[in-house]
């Protein structure tokens, strides 16, 4: 019997307005819109990333929420986003104890991301 291999996951973040969510994934973080219908659920994708959204009336559940995204190019995506005010003060690029450079940012609904690169794959 052949063991199974997970691919990859799909995070599905709250948010409190689809439609301005999406707007900021694809105007400040790059994504594309792939699926919106308002009030409801959203999808974006950058490269072979997707994040889809549940419209949710409840911030603190955004607010308690993150996920984690593995990059290639670490310092090239801080720049870029740095450039553009959404990196978190509390959270700039740095190396970290577990093997990978990371920094964060808070969307405008709270969730926490988080793009990492593994120490052994940076440019």
């Amino acid at each position: 019997m052949n063991k199974p291999i997970l691919g990859s996951a799909v995070p599905i973040l709250a948010s409190l307005n689809i439609g301005k969510t999406i707007q900021f994934y694809c105007t400040v973080l790059g994504f594309t819109k792939i699926y919106e219908e308002p009030a409801v659920y959203g999808i974006v994708q950058r490269d072979s990333v997707e994040i889809h959204f549940w419209a949710c009336s409840e911030k603190h559940i955004a607010e308690n929420t993150a996920c984690r995204i593995k990059v290639k190019g670490i310092t090239s995506l801080y720049d870029e986003l740095r450039i553009k005010g959404v990196v978190h003060d509390n959270a700039p690029l740095q190396a970290k104890p577990w093997g990978t450079h990371e920094f964060g940012i808070l969307d405008e609904d709270g969730n926490l991301i988080t793009f990492f690169e593994p120490v052994s794959q940076l440019e």
